[in-house]
């Protein structure tokens, strides 16, 4: 399995490793939204775990943009912010779930059933 991590945290894409690395067998990173698409285009992930603030392309555009072009492509939100507001804008943008950065067990139940 092939995963996609688009934080612009360096501790947190670590934290995000070491809690599934025994469970995918390639990373992929980036630190923007701006890259995500490209980056999603070339390696073809299985799944991609989208921060939601970032600087410049924030996570809600860069996975309505991700799902327009890969219909099939499964976007989980991983983030710290719990607005109601902003979770729904992620839905609607095409992400399967949100994951709170405070309990990231729930990622690991969500690659199972991949």
């Amino acid at each position: 399995m092939k995963v996609l991590i688009v934080e612009n945290s360096e501790p947190m894409r670590r934290v995000i490793r070491s809690l599934l690395n025994d469970l995918v067998e390639e990373f992929v990173e980036c630190i923007d939204g701006s890259e995500a698409l490209a980056v999603y285009n070339q390696h073809q992930p299985d799944l991609v775990l989208m921060d939601l603030k970032m600087n410049g392309v924030d996570g809600i555009e860069a996975t309505r943009r991700i799902t327009r072009a890969f219909p099939d492509a499964r976007v989980i939100i991983v983030s710290q912010y719990d607005d109601a507001t902003l979770l729904q804008a992620a839905r609607s943008a095409g992400a399967e779930s949100i994951v709170s950065k405070s309990d990231l067990f729930p990622i690991r139940r969500i690659l199972g059933e991949k």
